[in-house]
């Protein structure tokens, strides 16, 4: 059985359209006699291509690395991803990122990483040549699209992707990934897209269908969707299928996060956090579980809202408090801001710093640096450690494969020279 919530995460969809498609017919719901609550029967999601996945009951395969894989990370943030790999069994002999207090959070974690902290644009990469089997990260997305133009490796210089795009060719990785925000898929009209495939296109890299992960599939309690792009050296690209990770049965709520329990052995830590003004605070109190600003007294709303008021759209964001039972909405860079609240489901409060890591799934014992606005955003920007696992899984199989079926050499001895920036 599946409840309301846990439906319209999984497709995507408000609570209200399935109100609309149980009134019309198009997904009855069947109400629970002790409590009236409304719930639907697993065979009744059947007839939806994208949740064929809970009717596969078959064994997860255990994926571990024939070889030792080596990656380097881009834009590597705080170290969600990182961590994620490197649980996979991946080696990452390389993480590349500009911000002092996130650098120090992954030295911090891991001593014995090569984190070298600067600009992308002054590290040289070349000693890196063919030593590499996976370039990883996140660019940053950023317009560098002519209209009606495809554009060429150069055009794209002055924005970070060139510069992720200038790692992979000096690297000449098998495969790389890179992970974004789900906007790039439409952002400048599409032009964004087009122009990036056609510098991939132009490095001798085929660029897979980009495919959005979203995160409450794969163990982690957070509505938060991710862009994955995936590209294949054309001398590979034909001969094995990359997998996408495999999406789990089972979606797991913020009481997962924060309690014992499946996900984490212990109740989440304490730490500091975030408050709200007094103001703010007195609002807010009145807003049950799960609800926002529309479940607030008329006076309160119009009071609280000002000018948004009056507005057009959802606001959904706005004075919102979580619910136990329900995965967390995407975490932000700042847990307290008016448009994207994140409110404790029963404290009257933003979340923790611990909290907030736990939602991401970031292992308890890892720490953070820098204030405490800082360690909020390092949280709030990285990818979900367990998703990361997923794909670290899906890394390994498909090098795994080219190996063994195609006598493809995995990457040299990783590099002995320490990189400079220029």
């Amino acid at each position: 059985m599946y409840s309301v919530a846990q439906v319209a995460d999984m497709l995507g969809v408000s609570k209200e359209t399935l109100r609309r498609w149980d009134n019309s017919g198009k997904l009855p719901s069947t109400r629970n006699p002790m409590n009236n609550y409304r719930f639907y029967d697993k065979d009744q999601l059947r007839q939806f291509e994208e949740l064929r996945f809970i009717f596969d009951d078959s064994k997860r395969p255990n994926i571990t690395p024939d070889h030792a894989y080596k990656t380097i990370e881009l834009f590597a943030g705080a170290g969600g991803l990182a961590i994620g790999l490197e649980k996979a069994g991946l080696d990452t002999v390389l993480l590349n990122e500009i911000d002092k207090n996130a650098c120090d959070t992954l030295k911090a974690n891991r001593p014995h990483w090569n984190v070298q902290c600067g600009d992308i644009g002054k590290l040289d990469f070349t000693p890196y040549h063919n030593q590499i089997d996976v370039v990883t990260g996140g660019f940053p997305c950023q317009a560098f699209s002519y209209a009606g133009k495809k554009m060429g490796f150069e055009d794209a210089r002055g924005t970070l992707f060139f510069e992720f795009a200038r790692a992979i060719k000096e690297t000449n990785p098998k495969l790389f990934m890179a992970e974004n925000v789900r906007g790039l898929l439409n952002h400048d009209d599409g032009k964004t897209l087009e122009n990036i495939r056609s510098v991939i296109n132009e490095l001798g890299y085929t660029l897979l269908e980009p495919h959005v992960m979203k995160a409450i599939f794969y163990r982690v309690p957070q509505k938060r969707e991710r862009l994955l792009l995936v590209g294949i050296r054309n001398d590979l690209a034909g001969l094995v299928k990359f997998h996408w990770p495999r999406p789990y049965q089972k979606i797991y709520t913020l009481k997962d996060a924060l309690k014992a329990g499946e996900l984490f052995p212990c109740h989440v830590p304490t730490s500091a956090g975030q408050g709200y003004p007094a103001k703010k605070a007195a609002v807010m109190a009145q807003v049950p579980p799960g609800g926002y600003w529309r479940d607030l007294p008329e006076d309160v709303q119009k009071a609280y809202m000002m000018q948004s008021y009056y507005l057009g759209g959802g606001k959904t964001g706005m004075a919102q408090r979580m619910h136990w039972d329900e995965p967390c909405l995407t975490l932000t860079c700042a847990p307290a801001q008016k448009q994207t609240e994140r409110c404790h489901p029963e404290e009257t409060r933003p979340f923790t710093v611990r909290e907030y890591a736990c939602i991401q799934t970031f292992p308890d014992d890892w720490q953070f640096k820098g204030a405490l606005t800082s360690q909020y955003k390092q949280i709030g920007n990285a990818v979900p450690s367990n998703m990361a696992y997923e794909l670290g899984l899906s890394l390994v199989d498909f090098l795994n494969r080219l190996c063994s079926e195609h006598d493809v050499q995995p990457a040299g001895m990783p590099v002995q020279q320490t990189l400079k920036f220029g």
